[in-house]
């Protein structure tokens, strides 16, 4: 209905908007990009929450330009943690960046539920986030300040001369490292995707299922599932960036294909674990939520090293196009669609409307992301064939070389 509605009109601008800062980033100067992006978007979600009961057009519009802020930040912010830092120190900030991804979205459902329930009216769930915004805005205009691109890599900017846009593209396209790992991130963001969406809505059912919960016959129907998927979110967010940090860098140690081992693991082991949940719920909310708890555990271990990978495989001029190209490929093939495709495939199966068929069709359309999750961890798999030759290549790039570098077969 209309919440899908908000959701995709928000990532295809989203989507629309990277390739734009990423343009940008790559050329002129971050800090006053984002600046101006992230506030934007504490304006635009402020007046989303004035927009009459009766204006669900200016409502989706509104939200529709909060893809402005998120594509801002989102496709410069890890090339700005990349020029401040190396090796293993680049890692963990990273890490402690991308904390934002899962803890940030458990806290939407935590904080937004907790202010309907408080005040009643959901608009209120709106205007917090533009008080974070400002706070973002002043911390980014008198803390940070716009570091040398490729300064502390001993490869100062004047050194790697910008090449046209489709140049950066057509390099991209032919690193194998980046295209693999890109894919691999993007069965991430279905399966993340699906999951934010349908996740309290499939536990719902499921209660209503068991007998646990009862229908919804009213406006005020339970949103607790809300808050405890917000909450297991959370803390699988900050476990699963942790723990995959750590592996990875006491991996690396052995071998230098640590990082695509280590989110191949990732989706590999949530796989199982997500598929578990989603047939306990007929039995065990208990054992729904533990099973739920490790497979987000595993899958956010590959937010913080595939953008490492992404950072080391790419030269310094092309960070921000090559963040906001794996964006607009993840989100597009990832959770722009896997919320529609998931709904779509629960009401095929979906042969009566009654609780019962309500609960069982969207079951059996969520085991969809058990497999994305496999054929995700296939992708990283490869991407570990070819990280040393491609992270070799990044680190001896030359503008002179190339088109040697272009043309070369990725074990060369």
């Amino acid at each position: 209905g209309q919440p899908c509605y908000r959701w995709d009109v928000f990532v295809c601008s989203y989507m629309l908007l990277a390739p734009c800062f990423g343009y940008l980033g790559d050329r002129y100067n971050r800090k006053w990009i984002m600046l101006v992006g992230i506030s934007f978007w504490s304006l635009v979600t402020l007046a989303s929450s004035y927009t009459p009961k009766n204006s669900f057009w200016a409502l989706l519009l509104t939200r529709g330009l909060v893809g402005v802020g998120e594509a801002s930040y989102s496709t410069i912010a890890p090339t700005i943690i990349a020029d401040l830092y190396v090796k293993e120190k680049r890692t963990v900030m990273l890490s402690v960046f991308y904390f934002a991804i899962p803890v940030g979205s458990g806290l939407g459902y935590i904080v937004g539920s907790s202010v309907d329930k408080l005040a009643g009216d959901w608009h209120w769930a709106l205007r917090v986030t533009p008080g974070l915004g400002l706070l973002a805005v002043l911390m980014l205009l008198f803390v940070v300040k716009e570091p040398k691109r490729g300064g502390v890599e001993a490869r100062p900017e004047h050194q790697l001369q910008r090449t046209s846009w489709l140049a950066d593209m057509k390099s991209l396209s032919r690193n194998w490292s980046f295209m693999l790992s890109t894919f691999g991130f993007t069965a991430v963001a279905f399966v993340t995707g699906s999951l934010a969406l349908w996740a309290p809505t499939f536990l719902y059912r499921a209660g209503i299922f068991t007998g646990e919960k009862p229908p919804c016959v009213s406006a005020n129907c339970d949103n607790s599932d809300s808050l405890y998927f917000g909450i297991v979110t959370c803390v699988t967010g900050v476990l699963g960036v942790t723990s995959g940090m750590l592996v990875s860098r006491s991996l690396r140690k052995r071998t230098q294909r640590a990082d695509p081992l280590v989110c191949a693991a990732g989706l590999l082991l949530s796989a199982p674990f997500l598929f578990l949940a989603i047939v306990f719920a007929q039995s065990s909310t208990v054992a729904t939520y533990v099973f739920i708890f490790l497979g987000e555990t595993f899958l956010s271990m590959n937010w913080a090293i595939v953008a490492d990978i992404l950072l080391y495989v790419v030269v310094p001029t092309r960070r921000s196009t090559a963040a906001a190209f794996q964006i607009v490929l993840s989100h597009c093939l990832g959770d722009a669609g896997s919320p529609y495709l998931i709904g779509v495939v629960s009401d095929s199966l979906r042969k009566r409307d009654s609780y019962l068929w309500q609960f069982r069709s969207l079951q059996v359309s969520l085991m969809l992301c058990s497999f994305v999750a496999v054929v995700g961890g296939g992708f990283f798999l490869a991407t570990a064939l070819f990280i040393e030759g491609d992270r070799n290549r990044a680190d001896n790039y030359s503008p002179s070389g190339e088109e040697g570098y272009c043309n070369r077969r990725p074990f060369d």
